[in-house]
């Protein structure tokens, strides 16, 4: 065992030198290879919940997000070719409003199917580590969407992003970095309002996005019947999943997201299982409905959410837009582990008094007609819009070298972050920039909520949102460099599948697929 690790470090050292030296004079592919942050193992723990779970470490993953449970899932290949949930991660904050992202500047973080590969993934971020989401994709730019940069990342702060805690995605960028390792060119990202269920959908049934999210249930709907990442297209201005060829064509559908759909078929064995799985979900929705389920409130000014664990290590900490503690409460939840390094500088969802841009209703595109099936983006469609400056690119870096080595095209700035947003700015030179300690943060929510204890000491309020200058790069500098794994503070959980513009997965675990561009 000792052995065969040592030749697979020593074969890495061979490989990894041998792109630098094909690179030339690159020093982002030098700092790469050496890349602390970004070369952190996959913890222990994890480890053997993927033994457990009979999972290969550089097995293909997929991940799904949830807002209004304020939750990332991250799903594995089994050895049995279906994905099982492997482990379920809070997010720390999302912004914006239930419902899709229609513009640059609206705070949204995107919903819809995007496709992630390792040109897309940031070792340089200033929140820490990062990887782009890929928003617009080929459906988002045919309906005119506009909006850079959206990623999910550490520091949790988000403009428009999903922001973990950096010891989280310290983990979650280990798993993509591995399935990318053992051959997967680009990993699939579903983005939810919420968990597509009867119940939710009957909460939201008067939210004018509903007829995007009954779109997008759809290629939900595939993944849970199956098991398998479904593949993604795009026509008409709408998503279209795992569609095939008809039994008397000659070649596979060329799909194009602004034009006339193609001829193309549902796999019988699919396409029965998911009418099932709609018509068990119909009949209870309506069962719901008829019942008079309360229909869910709409934004009333408030910037997004924040998972439960979190809000309650905050002062005046609030779940916003995701639910609220169920079966404990805040002040319960406020002795328990936070899963990873809270800063200091992060704000609570809150009422957004930004004018204009979020005044105007985000209203999803029409209802597509009862046949419609949801797809996922195309090589296209997963390449964000012209990006502002950033504050680093990978675009030279290491994963973008395997990328272009496994040829998926140059890097571009999909794998760049904006530099800190107003709510991981910097205090004013008079207050002290020292990190909030576990103990002064747990002493704060004990302070909330043990009438007289300390009231007379006041809690800093969080400083006003100001637009952050593009130079402005110091947040992942005032951090260690490493973050201990938060394995033991997140639970355990269990699996997924292809999109149009995602390359096959790759099952040979060798350095001879990984790395034969260099020979």
């Amino acid at each position: 065992m000792k052995s065969s690790s040592l030749a697979r470090a020593l074969l890495a050292s061979v490989a990894l030198s041998a792109s630098v030296l094909l690179a030339g004079c690159d020093t982002d592919q030098v700092s790469l290879a050496t890349n602390a942050k970004a070369n952190q193992p996959v913890p222990p723990k994890l480890v053997a919940a993927m033994a457990e779970k009979d999972m290969d470490l550089q097995s293909p993953i997929l991940v799904r997000l949830f807002k209004q449970e304020a939750e990332l899932e991250v799903w594995k290949q089994t050895r049995s070719g279906q994905f099982a949930l492997l482990k379920t991660y809070p997010i720390c904050r999302w912004s914006g409003d239930l419902g899709p992202k229609v513009r640059e500047g609206d705070r949204q973080a995107p919903e819809g199917f995007y496709s992630i590969n390792p040109s897309q993934m940031n070792p340089q971020s200033a929140y820490y580590l990062s990887f782009n989401t890929g928003y617009p994709n080929a459906f988002d730019k045919a309906l005119g969407r506009t909006g850079s940069q959206l990623m999910v990342h550490g520091d949790c702060s988000s403009r428009g992003c999903y922001a973990m805690t950096d010891e989280q995605i310290a983990e979650i960028y280990s798993l993509g970095r591995e399935s990318f390792f053992g051959g997967q060119k680009a990993f699939q990202l579903q983005a939810y309002p919420f968990k597509m269920t009867p119940v939710n959908m009957a909460k939201h049934r008067t939210n004018p996005n509903m007829a995007f999210w009954k779109m997008i249930k759809e290629g939900y709907d595939h993944f849970e019947v199956t098991r398998q990442e479904p593949r993604v297209d795009f026509c008409e201005k709408k998503y279209v999943f795992d569609a095939a060829k008809p039994a008397d064509a000659k070649r596979d559908p060329v799909f194009d997201a602004s034009a006339k759909c193609p001829a193309y078929v549902i796999p019988e064995d699919i396409a029965s299982a998911v009418r099932e799985k709609e018509e068990r979900d119909q009949a209870e929705y309506n069962k719901l409905v008829s019942k008079g389920t309360p229909v869910a409130r709409m934004n009333t000014g408030i910037d997004g959410g924040m998972n439960k664990i979190f809000a309650s290590k905050i002062p005046e900490g609030s779940t916003g837009l995701s639910e609220g503690a169920e079966g404990s409460t805040l002040q319960m939840l406020a002795m328990s582990k936070a899963p990873g390094t809270i800063p200091g500088t992060v704000n609570p969802p809150k009422p957004n008094f930004e004018p204009t841009a979020a005044q105007e209703p985000v209203v999803a595109v029409a209802a597509p007609a009862a046949t419609t099936r949801v797809a996922a983006a195309t090589p296209a469609a997963t390449a964000p819009a012209a990006a502002a400056p950033a504050e680093k690119s990978s675009g030279g870096g290491f994963f973008s070298g395997i990328a272009r080595k496994m040829g998926m095209g140059t890097a571009d700035t999909t794998a760049t972050t904006s530099p800190p947003q107003a709510t991981a700015s910097a205090a004013p030179a008079t207050t002290s920039t020292t990190p909030a300690t576990a103990t002064s943060r747990l002493k704060a929510a004990v302070t909330r909520f043990v009438p007289g204890h300390d009231k007379d000491k006041p809690v800093a309020a969080a400083k006003p949102a100001e637009p952050a200058k593009p130079t402005e790069t110091k947040v992942a500098a005032t951090r260690p460099a490493l973050k201990p794994s938060v394995s033991n503070a997140s639970a355990d959980a269990g699996s997924s599948g292809q999109m149009s513009g995602a390359a096959p997965v790759v099952s040979s675990n060798s350095f001879d697929s990984r790395f034969g561009a260099v020979k």
